[in-house]
């Protein structure tokens, strides 16, 4: 896809992402099929003690390099529970005219939930074709590692690593429409990176900033 086609598939997807309406905040069903918040109770050094925990699906995400353009490639999209994080109501209407649907945009790794009766490797490779619209071979797509997130929602993350090129981006991507997804595909030099990295407010999960590091302090032939 050359790059005016890439803008104008992103410049809609933008427009439907912030195209928010009737946005309340309710409790949480006990029966979500995403979340499942557990209590874990136990003795500590002779104390009593508990933490509450919600369970999430694990993921994969992937550090995506295109040695044509010299770009590292990303996603952004809208994330209500990163929207959720610039309201102060805690039930009810949101005034979107206070919280504009902006805020809860973020920029990611190209990612997705292990939801799927496949290897790690090929979900890895669906959401690349999915999200970004590269297909390639799975051998291309190295394992980095595995990490986990500690805190009150806990997942594991299997994070990948894979080089395209322009010729490999032989899908439209932009997530996957049966599912309702509205994704930019966001491509950034090196020195946009850093600088980005850098700034007072970034808007990216840990997830992010972990890969971003990985990449520049292992690939130096790529960050010169």
């Amino acid at each position: 896809m050359d790059v005016n086609a890439r803008k104008k598939q992103n410049e809609i997807a933008r427009r439907k992402m912030i195209d928010l309406q009737d946005v309340r905040i309710t409790k949480c069903p006990p029966d979500s099929p995403w979340l499942r918040p557990v209590r874990i109770v136990y003795r500590q050094d002779g104390e009593q003690k508990e933490w509450d925990v919600v369970r999430v699906h694990d993921g994969v995400s992937i550090i995506i390099f295109n040695t044509s353009r010299k770009k590292l490639v990303f996603v952004r999209q809208f994330r209500p529970a990163f929207f959720y994080t610039h309201v102060t109501e805690a039930s009810g209407p949101v005034d979107l005219e206070k919280y504009p649907p902006k805020l809860g945009l973020t920029l990611e790794l190209c990612a997705g939930i292990i939801d799927k009766d496949k290897s790690l490797v090929e979900i890895a490779r669906d959401e690349l074709r999915e999200e970004c619209g590269y297909e390639a071979p799975a051998e291309s797509i190295k394992l980095i590692n595995t990490f986990g997130n500690t805190c009150s929602s806990v997942f594991k993350n299997t994070l990948f690593y894979v080089e395209v090129t322009d010729e490999m981006q032989t899908h439209p991507g932009g997530g996957a429409a049966s599912e309702g997804e509205l994704i930019e595909v966001v491509e950034m030099s090196i020195p946009e990176v850093k600088q980005y990295i850098n700034s007072e407010k970034v808007q990216s999960p840990p997830s992010f900033m972990y890969g971003v590091t990985w990449f520049l302090l292992n690939k130096p032939e790529h960050c010169s």
